[in-house]
């Protein structure tokens, strides 16, 4: 067409059915070339057919024709309708055959492939039924004088012209429909990685939140407790919150930078199972002693699967901390082939009403497993206290890779 359009992606933009502001308007362009074509070769095509000389008669039947497609971006129906009537007017009046059925076909398409499809065939189908009557039984009657019927295998010929211009409108509708569904998968499947990301992020901020603000908590009890009896003491409170503080802030800093520059790299590596002396640094400053034991080789353990162990291990001793009467916690980590094993325990008892914490970190904790395709277990345990039992995949498919897309279409 003659518009100018905004690229996208899914099929040609001529019948995508999104137009620009531009293209919204009427196609005076395309109309008028098509105009020009009929009219002059027409007048070609009259040369040695025998029938009535083109007059101002055949000149404005054409006109209405073609003229009327201007409309069929708004009004197809109406477009298609009139196009076949005034052909088969034409017909009728025994002008010449010519380009006139290039109006036909383009009100046709145009009728198909924006889905009035009955409206299409009615009127195709109108016009082939009266040229039939008029070649073969009503041309007796109808100008021009001493007409003959035209031969059967004329009318083959118009049948299968009929047939293929309603094939190929279909064709393109049902191509265009298929372009619309990718189109709308593709966008679906954007909404759904952004939502992931989101949750992704959101569950990267609780699991550094939870942890440092519980550590902070205890300390600053500790410090506000012995500010006066034991400085001293107090002062190592604060000195721990300040790095917990500062550790906190880092990390947010830089899931945030993540989520501003979704496709730049990380500034720094995401934390693993190589950092669990830190969360035995941290879980000491706010009074909780951990036991760490492990098992296997670590050399194996992706960076996806050790960023999920480490948060589950983190999420289960800020637990320990919050919930849990105990101060002691035992940490075992288990690598066997293709799978990694965390077990975390305390001796509880729990305090308040939240055994194992409250339903947030639990679920945070299943989400990151269940991403892996692992799985979480999390109940108190027969003797006692609380155990946290995790067993993650360390081979699985990339679940980041983006799904490929349909292949562009060029027409």
């Amino acid at each position: 067409m003659d518009e100018l359009q905004p690229p996208h992606r899914g099929g040609p933009p001529w019948l995508s059915g999104a137009r620009s502001r531009t293209a919204a308007g009427l196609p005076w362009v395309s109309t008028a070339v098509l105009l020009v074509f009929v009219m002059v070769g027409t007048g070609f095509a009259e040369e040695g057919q025998g029938r009535r000389p083109l007059d101002l008669a055949a000149r404005l039947l054409l006109f209405v024709a073609v003229g009327v497609l201007l409309l069929r971006r708004r009004r197809p129906v109406v477009a298609v309708a009139t196009t076949c009537a005034a052909t088969l007017v034409y017909l009728a009046a025994g002008y010449p055959h010519g380009p006139v059925f290039v109006a036909v076909a383009v009100g046709c398409f145009s009728a198909i492939v924006t889905g009035h499809r009955k409206a299409a065939w009615w009127s195709l189908g109108g016009l082939w039924a009266g040229h039939v009557l008029v070649s073969h039984w009503l041309y007796r009657w109808l100008p021009p004088d001493g007409d003959r019927a035209a031969p059967w295998t004329q009318e083959g010929f118009v049948t299968a012209w009929v047939v293929a211009v309603v094939a190929a409108a279909e064709l393109l509708r049902v191509r265009r429909e298929q372009w619309a569904a990718a189109r709308a998968e593709r966008e679906a499947a954007e909404r759904r990685r952004a939502d992931e990301e989101r949750l992704r992020m959101a569950r990267e901020l609780h699991d550094v939140l939870a942890h440092s603000i519980s550590v902070i908590n205890v300390q600053a009890g500790v410090g506000l407790a012995l500010l006066d009896s034991d400085p001293e003491q107090a002062r190592t409170a604060l000195t721990t919150i300040k790095g917990a503080s500062k550790e906190a802030l880092d990390e947010v800093r830089q899931v945030l930078a993540n989520l501003r520059t979704p496709g730049d790299a990380p500034t720094a590596p995401a934390p693993g199972l190589d950092r669990l002396p830190e969360l035995v640094e941290q879980a000491a400053a706010a009074g909780l002693t951990v036991t760490v034991e492990s098992e296997g080789d670590p050399a194996g353990v992706p960076p996806g699967a050790g960023l999920a162990a480490f948060r589950i291990v983190q999420e289960a001793l800020t637990n320990v901390v919050r919930h849990s009467g105990s101060r002691t916690a035992e940490v075992r980590v288990g690598y066997g082939p293709g799978r990694l094993r965390l077990r975390i325990d305390d001796a509880g008892p729990a305090t308040g009403g939240d055994a194992g914490g409250s339903g947030n970190g639990l679920v945070g904790m299943r989400e990151r497993a269940a991403a892996l395709g692992g799985t979480i277990e999390a109940g108190p345990r027969p003797d006692g206290g609380f155990r946290v039992l995790a067993e993650l995949p360390l081979t699985g498919p990339d679940r980041d890779r983006r799904p490929p897309e349909p292949p562009e279409e060029t027409m």
